[in-house]
């Protein structure tokens, strides 16, 4: 008899998902390629405007965070992402045709609107298909957009300003969108009961699953409704959101100027700063999943936060330190690469373990939340420095974002580690997985 898991839905739920992000985080970073494309000279920007520019999508991006994971649980999250990529798709065309920065500053922030609910909807997709023993491998595909995102963009960007101008990367990227659409519609399903493509043995496998876990889960937390009070007397949940606000001024500082920073440095064109940009966000990958496998071996959770926060402020440093060394300085910014989204896996995991489930479940959307702020302030703080006392110090007041965000990880309660007890256990239970798979 086979007793192997069906796996039907990995490609037809997980690929279109992920597809699906990468494309939105195009949208998100493609004006980092335009600015110094020409969109700086063409639009009179300066570097203060253009850090506003860069940074006004998170400010929009709030107010759909919480609305659209409701809209998942309760009704249709393939209908919202469905409107949602043609919001993003006529507001990226519109773009290529602004004649000035107010014009600018308004289409990026209905982007921010318009792609806002996406991730908490998508997550809620996902955890309608896949039950607890598959939900994290299936999360970490997902999370893994940003840098794959990183990776497409960059070259694609790069060319097309180079062959045509910083105009057209607006709307041959909106059209993209337009083209994902069409698979969206055609092939996602919200749940495994609406899904027709879907054998019969996986659909009976994942409904008796699935409704297993939701029992299990009403038995065990009766009382899902905690004030949201409850998450801002928390002081170490308030720590994580300080955490998270400097992590990710840090984040989006580096990632939305990156390609700025590459030419300054090099003089390259368009085409070859996005080719110089791609490695970077292979380093990326690479960092998840390793300082991912670290922490959970160890345990060790602020550790290993700490330690990626620490080596992606000292990689900053270096690359102003080398910047007479091309090479060494642009090996510097790959390693800022490498830590970027390094300390996100320990990060996520330590809100469960220092509040009770229904405390962290509205905690995570207010560290979500509220930390993305610093995808404001991380470019706006970047253009304010570049405009008073140019680049290296800009960098460096992202080091310095950093180095604070280290800080705190160093002073979070003791809790957000796994005794010796409880790590034990997981190395017993991945060593179990890995003899179950070799046996199969």
């Amino acid at each position: 008899m086979d007793n192997k898991i069906p796996g039907t839905r990995w490609l037809r739920v997980i690929a279109p998902i992920l597809i699906t992000c990468i494309v939105s985080f195009m949208d998100r970073v493609n004006i980092s390629f335009a600015l110094p494309g020409g969109m700086e000279q063409d639009l009179a920007i300066s570097s203060q405007m253009a850090g506003i520019a860069s940074g006004i999508f998170f400010i929009g991006y709030l107010f759909l965070q919480v609305p659209g994971g409701r809209i998942a649980v309760n009704g249709s999250g393939k209908r919202f992402i469905a409107w949602s990529l043609a919001a993003w798709m006529a507001v990226s065309i519109a773009t290529g045709f602004v004649t000035n920065h107010y014009q600018l500053l308004a289409l990026r922030f209905i982007l921010g609107v318009s792609e806002g609910g996406m991730l908490p909807v998508v997550l809620t997709m996902v955890s309608n298909w896949f039950p607890e023993k598959e939900l994290g491998r299936a999360n970490a595909f997902v999370m893994m957009f940003a840098p794959l995102g990183g990776m497409f963009t960059a070259p694609i960007s790069g060319w097309i300003i180079n062959a045509f101008d910083w105009r057209w990367l607006f709307i041959i990227e909106g059209l993209l969108s337009a083209a994902v659409l069409l698979v969206w519609w055609l092939v996602i399903s919200d749940r495994p009961e609406e899904a027709r493509w879907l054998p019969e043995r996986e659909r009976e496998y994942l409904i008796r699953e699935l409704q297993r876990e939701r029992e299990a889960r009403r038995e065990q937390q009766p009382v899902s409704r905690a004030p949201l009070k409850d998450v801002f007397r928390n002081k170490g949940l308030m720590k994580l959101v300080a955490l998270n606000f400097f992590y990710q001024t840090g984040d989006y500082g580096y990632t939305l100027w990156l390609p700025s920073i590459l030419k300054n440095l090099t003089g390259a064109n368009m085409a070859g700063v996005g080719v110089l940009a791609v490695l970077p966000f292979v380093a990326t990958i690479a960092g998840i999943w390793l300082i991912s496998l670290f922490s959970d071996r160890s345990g060790k959770r602020r550790v290993w936060i700490m330690a990626s926060l620490f080596c992606f402020a000292a990689a900053l440093l270096a690359s102003v330190i080398l910047r007479n060394h091309i090479i060494a300085a642009y090996i510097a910014l790959v390693i800022c690469g490498f830590f970027l989204k390094a300390a996100t896996s320990p990060f996520w995991s330590i809100p469960g373990r220092i509040a009770t489930p229904e405390v962290a479940g509205s905690a995570r959307g207010v560290i979500n939340g509220l930390g993305n702020l610093g995808g404001f302030c991380g470019p706006y703080l970047v253009g304010i420095m570049l405009y008073l006392y140019g680049q290296n110090v800009a960098i460096c007041a992202l080091a310095a974002s950093l180095i604070i965000a280290g800080i705190l990880a160093i002073s979070l309660p003791k809790a957000c580690d796994l005794t010796e007890t409880q790590r034990r256990e997981r190395l017993q239970q991945s060593g179990m997985r890995q003899q179950t798979r070799h046996s199969g």
